[in-house]
Order: structure tokens, then C-alpha cells, then sequence
């Protein structure tokens, strides 16, 4: 039986986890510690986990399902919450962030209105960059203000989707990117970034981390636009899409940054350094269509 009977409406979060033992805890605590949100539904899986990841989530008591499979992957995991989770509005949200119950009512609260059009949220980042080396900081200010970045749903770490959202994206591929298929996969009309709701984003700490990231990101985005691609082709099945064919960053959006705030200059410089460099990195598993190694970033989940 995919869904369990309730008698009332329940928002389901599914959060997928490999090897989050030392981050799990943080998330966990501040989505249970609203006494009275007991209507959520929280699917912890745990997927080819070698630590305590699977022990820490089940102590956080029974508002807290842990679900463990052997293999480690992401969009399995996704998947086998699909699975367990008992309704909609659905959140999926990534381990190593932190969300409270009052921004997961917040996000829900759009997609429980068929009226608006609404099919998917995300909340505001939050990104504390006071521990990181300062190449990292000003990197961070300049891609915090590109138009994509701000409204897209991607790199939050958090999106939900009412049933028919979910619809939307129940059958996207196995994706390094999958927040970034997913905020494509809706219009700008059926996705909200909802300002009233945060989520906590711990950034890399150090400038090789970062490259790290960039990386991922690069060869992640190379894979989209394959896919998107392929779907395009004459006789493949089309779907409606959204305006933007892509999330990249142009000349124009940085200059664009320049104009409105000259003293990000150097943090443009930054960015444009970061990203050749991630480019040049990425070249190799492009090429070699790898897109299944993933460039871990350690220091973001240092406590």
C-alpha cells in the first residue's frame, strides 16, 4: 500500500540521508520542536549508511520513521520515501540543512490552495558565512543576488510539492541535480519562493570545498541540459516547460550585479575565478559521462 489511511491531512517530509550522523540531529530537533505540530509526517532514509546516522533519527522518538536501504543514492532514496509517506503537501529536505515546523506551515500553506497555481515551494536561504575563508564569502554575496539563484527553487536544500506538483516530478530520471530538475520542471507562475519561511545553508569553509561544490555543479547542470535535450528531440515525448532553458550564470547577470552594487567587484572577480576553475574540473567527467561520482563537501558539516 503506497499511502497509509489518516483522518485528517498530513504533510509528509521525506529527508534522504548517507552517512549525516553528525548533521541529522540538528534538523530533527528543529522540525520536532513544535509540540503541536504532531500532524507531521517525518521518513528519515537512510540509504547506504555506514554510520550512526539511522540509530541518532530513530532516538528522536516515534513522530520519526527511519527507513534503511543498502544502496547509496539519492534518487532511491527519494523514491522509497515516496513510498512510505502518508500525504501531501511533501517535503523533501536535504539532511544537512535546518527547517523548523513553522516554515515547513509556511511553505504548505500556498500548495493547500488549488486556486493559485501554485505547485511547488521553497523557503528563503539563510547562509552563514562568518566561518568561511573570505574567497568563499565573497563568492557567496555575488551568487546570492543572481536572478536565478533568488528565484529558483534549487540550492535551498528544501522543496515541497502539493499532489500535483508531485506528479510533475515523480517520473524525472535519476539526476546528480535533481532540486535543480525539479525547479525546472514548473513555470515561474506554478513556484514560490515563500520569504516568510527559512532554511539554515551551511556554505563550504574553505575555497577547495567550494571547487568541490562547483565542480559537482558543473558536470550536475551538463546533465540536465542533456536530458532537457533529449527530450526535445523530434518523437521524444514533449512536455510544457518553463522560459529558461537553463539556470547559468551569463555576462549580463553579473554585470548586472556590478551596476547595482559597484563594491561587489571584487567578489565578481571571485566568481569568475570559481567557476573557471569548476569548469576546467568538470571537462573530464563530462566527457567521460560520469555523472555519478559526487564531490562531497566536508567542512559545511563540521559542528
Amino acid at each position: 500500500m503506497r499511502y497509509w489511511l489518516h483522518t485528517a491531512p498530513v504533510t509528509s517530509i521525506v529527508i534522504p540521508a548517507h552517512n549525516e550522523a553528525r548533521v541529522i540531529g540538528r534538523l530533527l530537533d528543529a522540525l520536532l520542536a513544535d509540540p503541536s505540530e504532531t500532524e507531521t509526517d517525518i521518513v528519515v532514509v537512510c540509504n547506504g549508511c555506514t554510520d550512526d546516522t539511522a540509530r541518532i533519527a530513530a532516538a528522536r522518538g516515534p513522530r520519526v520513521r527511519v527507513v534503511e536501504i543498502p544502496v547509496p543514492s539519492k534518487h532511491v532514496a527519494l523514491r522509497t520515501g515516496d513510498d512510505h509517506a502518508r500525504g501531501f503537501p511533501r517535503l523533501y529536505v536535504d539532511a544537512d540543512v535546518v527547517i523548523t515546523g513553522a516554515d515547513v506551515r509556511a511553505l504548505t500553506e500556498p500548495l493547500r490552495d488549488d486556486a493559485s497555481g501554485v505547485l511547488a515551494t521553497a523557503p528563503a536561504r539563510q547562509i552563514p558565512l562568518t566561518a568561511c575563508a573570505w574567497r568563499v564569502r565573497a563568492y557567496y554575496r555575488v551568487w546570492q543576488r543572481l536572478p536565478a539563484v533568488r528565484e529558483g527553487l534549487f540550492g535551498r536544500g528544501v522543496i515541497a510539492v502539493s499532489r500535483a506538483g508531485h506528479a510533475r516530478i515523480a517520473s524525472l530520471p535519476p539526476l546528480m541535480a535533481d532540486d535543480l530538475a525539479a525547479s525546472l520542471a514548473f513555470t515561474p507562475r506554478e513556484r514560490l519562493v515563500v520569504g516568510t519561511a527559512r532554511v539554515v545553508v551551511q556554505p563550504p569553509r574553505t575555497w577547495r570545498d567550494l571547487i568541490k561544490r562547483r565542480i559537482r555543479a558543473a558536470v550536475s547542470t551538463a546533465q540536465v541540459e542533456q536530458h532537457r535535450r533529449a527530450e526535445q528531440r523530434p518523437g521524444a515525448e514533449q512536455q510544457r516547460r518553463p522560459e529558461e532553458p537553463s539556470a547559468r550564470t551569463s555576462k549580463a547577470d553579473l554585470l548586472a550585479v556590478l551596476r547595482g552594487e559597484p563594491r561587489l567587484f571584487t567578489g565578481v572577480v571571485v566568481f569568475v575565478a570559481a567557476a573557471a576553475v569548476a569548469r576546467r574540473g568538470a571537462r573530464k567527467a563530462i566527457r567521460a559521462q560520469d555523472f555519478g561520482t559526487w564531490l562531497r563537501d566536508e567542512s559545511s558539516r563540521q559542528t
